[in-house]
């Protein structure tokens, strides 16, 4: 048998990180962000949004493994929305949970026909979807007596929405990592602020967790937020370590160095006396 040499390897298999190594970074990054934002308390019982996508799975796995070492006590609930789109597989989430023994509740609402009926062909549902989706949620963590909402929105996801509403908002404005709801009732968290997508999906594929496809909204074209994705993914090629750096950024704010005169008091600054 001849002997392998360096020429007969794989350079960039032997590159790809193993599932280890990326479960340490991203649990990492998700346990800084809880840390830094005070997401998860003694005592708490967090509902944990499950789409079937690749984000969510990886949050409600990241979390079990850190409830299982965490020095506080919290609660972990899985609740997926059952929209009602056609063709979605019913079993695949109950049959997930039940085989990895949490608790879960699916909600079924039929917030797939609302979207169709009241938004035009052709035009993005989005908006509408995560409304009525984020309202149901809502009540339902009311009902759970939840003390969080846990969602599955990564740092790709805050910087995306960060260049969409600067360039068609003309705000200077992103996804908050922790806020209070508009009806005051719950408090929602993102743990996943720090984790860039792509470590998501590679750690989702080596865990062959069984993503459910949207195809309400996740298939349309010509999406705004499909731009800035592709803009991203460009940078991420040709500047690494930009998206980063960018999310670092939104935590190191010099509001004296921006044009907001709510957030700084140009107004009164005045030259010193001494």
């Amino acid at each position: 048998m001849m002997n392998q040499n360096s020429h007969d390897i794989d350079i960039s298999a032997l590159e790809q990180p193993g599932l280890e190594k990326i479960e340490r970074k991203i649990r990492g990054n998700v346990g800084r962000a809880i840390s830094d934002f005070n997401m998860i308390e003694d005592g708490d019982r967090i509902m944990v949004c499950l789409s079937g996508g690749a984000d969510s799975y990886s949050l409600l796995d990241i979390l079990l493994t850190l409830q299982k070492s965490a020095p506080i006590q919290f609660e972990l609930i899985a609740v997926n929305l059952d929209q009602k789109q056609p063709g979605f597989p019913e079993s695949v989430l109950p049959d997930y949970l039940d085989a990895l023994g949490v608790e879960f509740r699916i909600v079924e609402e039929d917030t797939y026909s609302v979207v169709k009926r009241l938004v035009p062909e052709g035009k993005t549902t989005c908006s509408l979807c995560s409304r009525l989706r984020r309202g149901v949620l809502y009540n339902v963590a009311a009902e759970l007596g939840a003390s969080k909402i846990a969602l599955g929105h990564h740092a790709d996801d805050i910087v995306e929405t960060l260049f969409l509403n600067m360039f068609f908002n003309s705000r200077l404005k992103a996804m908050p990592a922790k806020l209070k709801s508009d009806d005051q009732r719950n408090v929602v968290i993102r743990p996943l602020v720090y984790v860039r997508e792509k470590l998501i999906k590679q750690y989702a594929a080596l865990r062959e967790f069984p993503i459910i496809p949207c195809n309400l909204c996740g298939s349309q074209t010509g999406l705004q937020r499909q731009t800035i994705k592709s803009m991203l993914l460009q940078w991420d090629d040709a500047y690494p370590g930009r998206v980063d750096n960018i999310v670092t950024s939104l935590c190191k704010v010099t509001a004296s160095h921006l044009l907001d005169g709510d957030l700084f008091d140009f107004q009164n600054l005045k030259q010193s006396d001494d």
